[in-house]
Order: C-alpha cells, then structure tokens, then sequence
C-alpha cells in the first residue's frame, strides 16, 4: 500500500476558541480582531462567514457587511495550549507529524490505518476525539502525498473527511477554480485568468509552458506536477530535523513584499555566514512567517543539493514564500536549513561545466591505465602509462 497522508485543519480555530472561553458567543457572527493599527479580521466563525466576512477582510468592511458581528480580542495564549493538545491527539496514532501552523498539521498514517477495518474510520476517530476531548471541529483530507491531502480538507467544511486518489484527480480536483489552488496566490490568480487559465485543469495541461515560466519561474514543473496530483515534498518532523535559522521581528506589521523581500535576503545572508563559520551545509530550506494575530505558518523544501551560500538560501527562500504568501499582515518571518551536514564529510560531484576540466581528464586518465593493468603486460603497461600521461 502507497502512502497515506492525513491533512488536518481545525475549523474556524481562532473562533471556536474564544467558543470555548465564552460559551455565550455559540451560533454567534463572531469575528477575532488583529492588533494591528490597520484593523484587520483575524478569523470569523461560520455564522459570521455567511454574510461574507472572511480573514485578512479590513474590520470596517466586516461591519458593513455584517452589522451584529460581534468583535473579540486574541488570545494567543490559549490557542497555544489549545494547538499543543491537538497535535498530542495526533501524536497518538502516529510520530510522523509536521504542523504547518498553529491549527493545521500533515500526518502519515501509513501504518496507523492498517489497525482500522475500515480506512476511514481512523479519519472518524480522530475527529470525533478532538471534538469530544478538546471541543474543536476539524477537517480531514485523505490522499497519498502533501498537495492532495490540503486540497482535499478544504472540500469540506466544517466537519468534512475528503479522499482524494490520483485517479479522481480529472474529476475532483481539475474543476477548481485556479484561485482555489494552494501555492497559487491572490496576486498570481489574476495573471493566469489573463492568460486564459481559469481553473486546475487548465494549469495541469497549460497550452503555453513557456508563457507559465514568466509567473512561477523555476516553480513552474513542479507547479504543473501538483496541479496533475503528484507531490514529492515530504512531511518535516521536528525531531528530525538538524536545523540552524534565523528570524527577525518587525516593529511595525508589514504588508509591503519589497520589504519582507529585503527581510528574507539579510537573513539568508546572516544565516549563511552562521553555516559558513562552521563549515556546515544542508539540503531542506524552511521558512517562517507569524502573522499580526500570532498565527504561525510554517514552509519547508528538499533541494537536490547540500548548500550554505546566501544568495542560493535566499531565492529558495523566496520561493516558498511567494508560493504561501498572503495579504495578511506579517509581524516576523524566519529562515532555517536542516538535515545539517559537515561540508567535508557530504560528497561533492564534479561538475563539468563549472570546474577545471583538467580534473575531469585526469580521472580518464587514470581509469584508463587501470584498465590497462588488467590486460597488459609490465613492459607494455609502463610505455603507455607514460604516454597516457603526457598527454593528460
């Protein structure tokens, strides 16, 4: 059996925790209000969502389209220690866990569904024990990899179990609006309904590549690959992980991409110096971006290569930023490299085409006179060995 990856979401989280403080304010339009000086709606509960108020909305927009919507202020204390018990729920049916941010988590529940008859009733269980033992709704979508598993737990909220197979990809996933794609964000959706893509389907089989390169860059394949179900990002388990980062608070929330562009850049660069310093290079880039209303996001790539230069830190960086960026207010955003190795002690290829080629015909060289050893006399062997050499 393939992999199974659980993507859950707690619904409405910020919400249903002041809920669960205030019972009061159940079947209420409730909204959870930002600290920011720009007056900006956090989350709002599903009552309140039916008038349109919707997260990262200005508060005055919420009020007019929602005159009884009843504000609150953040508790970011308790959703912590709510967010802790949720993911100790998870943890008891299976270790390998990333949380993505304070109310999402991947699992791989490869192994812990083979103990249930029926597949779907781990799905079940779990969400009927977080409801029961912690008093929060979730969403669970079921699928065998990362991309398909958040896909599929926004299909149904709240209180919704998705699967989605690659094999329904055409007909669950290719139907979605292009602006409904993760990775694909407020300011890219616009372009691609210029260009005549206007849902999933249309970015799995784009008529023009070459046009797609100028949005996504070297993003695109692997845009493609998603938008036609595959997904080979793995799930980052923090106990895993050998990780070194740097991170930055602002003293003002930001908004400005240029701004938090010129964030991730020093601190890519500061980071590098850190890895230089101690000859140390990894191949998984995280970052870490905590929103006005201390809500967490959390994003993470394998490269192919082990790497502790700036400039390459950083566009990596950038990229997974631009794939998770919201029009949300950012108070601090971080960056990390893990799976951290001595710089001495991983292999490095040889690449033709920026090395001394020298080294390159020296190994043919070489490998050309132990084939000889093989099959030739001594005599012979010392004639050619020394022609093979002058000549390399």
């Amino acid at each position: 059996m393939g992999k199974v990856i659980y993507h859950i979401d707690l619904n409405s989280f910020f919400a249903s925790a002041e809920v669960l403080l205030n019972p009061s304010l159940k079947g209420k339009p409730i909204a959870v209000a930002g600290h920011s000086r720009r007056g900006v709606i956090s989350t709002a509960s599903y009552e309140a969502r039916q008038f349109g108020v919707n997260s990262a909305m200005p508060t005055a927009m919420a009020l007019q389209l929602c005159p009884d919507l009843i504000l609150v202020n953040g508790h970011s204390s308790f959703y912590q220690e709510l967010s802790i018990k949720f993911i100790d729920t998870i943890k008891k049916y299976t270790k390998i866990i990333e949380q993505a941010s304070i109310d999402e988590c991947y699992a791989d529940m490869s192994e812990a569904v083979t103990k249930f008859k029926r597949p779907m009733d781990l799905a079940w269980q779990i969400q009927t024990e977080l409801l029961n033992d912690i008093g929060l709704k979730c969403s669970i979508g079921v699928a065998p990899n990362k991309f398909l598993a958040k896909m599929a737990s926004d299909m149904k909220k709240p209180m919704g179990i998705t699967v989605l197979r690659i094999q329904e990809v055409p007909t669950k996933l290719w139907p979605l609006k292009i602006d409904d794609m993760r990775g694909v964000g407020k300011k890219t959706a616009p372009i691609l309904h210029e260009m005549g893509i206007h849902t999933i389907g249309d970015l799995a089989q784009p008529k023009n590549i070459e046009q797609l390169r100028n949005v996504f860059g070297k993003n695109t394949d692997s845009v493609i690959q998603r938008a036609n179900g595959f997904d080979d990002s793995e799930i980052l388990c923090e106990w895993d992980v050998k990780t070194m980062s740097q991170s930055t608070t602002f003293a003002n929330d930001l908004t400005d991409y240029d701004e938090l562009k010129s964030s991730f850049y020093q601190l890519s660069k500061r980071l590098s110096t850190r890895l230089q310093a101690e000859s140390k290079v990894g191949n998984l880039i995280s970052i870490t971006i905590k929103y006005f209303d201390f809500s967490t996001s959390n994003r993470s790539k394998k490269i192919s290569e082990y790497i502790n230069n700036g400039d390459e830190i950083f566009q990596h960086a950038l990229d997974l930023f631009d794939e998770n960026v919201e029009d949300i207010p950012v108070r601090l955003v971080g960056v990390g490299v893990s799976n951290l190795k001595y710089k001495e002690d991983v292999q490095i290829q040889i690449n033709l085409f920026t090395q001394d080629s020298s080294l390159y015909e020296l190994s043919k060289t070489d490998q050309l006179i132990k084939e000889l050893n093989k099959s030739v006399s001594k005599p012979i062997l010392k004639s050619a060995s020394s022609l093979l050499k002058k000549k390399g």
